[in-house]
């Protein structure tokens, strides 16, 4: 396998391929100050494509084994029309994807025209929990299959996500949308061998939100969170057998709302 490194501090337009099937494009759109990226592609046919615009932005993107892309996704387009895929300022987004063992892809897409983002996505790789700072690679290996796609359009919000299958060829897909979500801290886990599926909404402000799916069972969680004030959800779903919950909450209480639900 071959290793390439880049760190661009200035970029006007970069489209380069890479050896081994692996490719990189990136297109700045207007002017970017302060941009640092630093991308890590170990392995076979990898792929990064983004555009990027707006101030003081610190990307940092490893790719370790085959068949993981990071890029726009279909239903959205490409973000060069508009300002960038990453379309605002004091963003840190680091990206991790691992797939050492099988043949199925792992992608992220992200588009966020927004401002002061922290980010933190793995796949094949998870945290411990919210306050983990470091994705734990598996002992095992991973074999990909994951997708995350994500879509932020409001600023100050904190995410930190995982996706690992273990010892299986599980497939986990998450879908996740904050729109005006100010303030928001979310941290979500999916791992186990059975397939997994997170659909999650965000409208409100201000709040903290976690979510962890794992163990063998295929779960499915789909939450929407609206209102005037915020819900506090602390949703768990831990089996070996199938789990399946759906939530759709709007918050009217001056106080806030607290929400947690465990399915084992």
């Amino acid at each position: 396998m071959l290793s390439t490194l880049f760190r661009i501090s200035t970029l006007l337009l970069l489209a380069f391929p890479i050896y081994a099937g692996n490719s990189i494009y990136i297109t700045q759109v207007g002017t970017s100050d302060n941009l640092t990226l630093d991308i890590l592609q170990d392995g076979d046919d990898n792929e990064v494509r983004l555009s990027i615009s707006h101030d003081n932005n610190n990307l940092d993107i490893d790719q370790i084994g085959e068949n993981n892309t990071i890029s726009w996704v279909s239903y959205w387009g490409s973000g060069v029309g508009w300002g960038g895929d990453l379309d605002g300022s004091n963003n840190t987004i680091k990206l991790e994807q691992y797939n050492t063992l099988g043949s199925d892809d792992n992608k992220i897409g992200f588009h966020i025209p927004s401002s002061n983002n922290t980010i933190n996505l793995c796949q094949g790789k998870t945290f411990v929990d919210e306050n983990d700072t470091t994705c734990e690679e598996s002992t095992t290996g991973e074999y990909g299959g994951h997708t995350i796609d994500l879509d932020i359009h409001a600023g100050n919000t904190d995410l930190k996500g995982s996706q690992e299958t273990g010892t299986g060829n599980a497939d986990h897909y998450a879908r996740i949308y904050t729109y005006n979500g100010d303030n928001n801290d979310i941290f979500f886990k999916q791992k186990g061998n059975g397939n997994k599926t997170l659909h999650f909404i965000v409208r409100t402000d201000n709040g903290e939100q976690s979510m962890v799916q794992k163990g063998d069972g295929a779960h499915t969680a789909t939450i929407d969170l609206t209102g005037s004030y915020t819900t506090d959800l602390d949703l768990t779903q831990n089996s070996n057998s199938n789990k399946t919950y759906t939530l759709t909450n709007n918050c009217q209480t001056s106080s806030g709302c607290d929400i947690t639900v465990t399915q084992n």
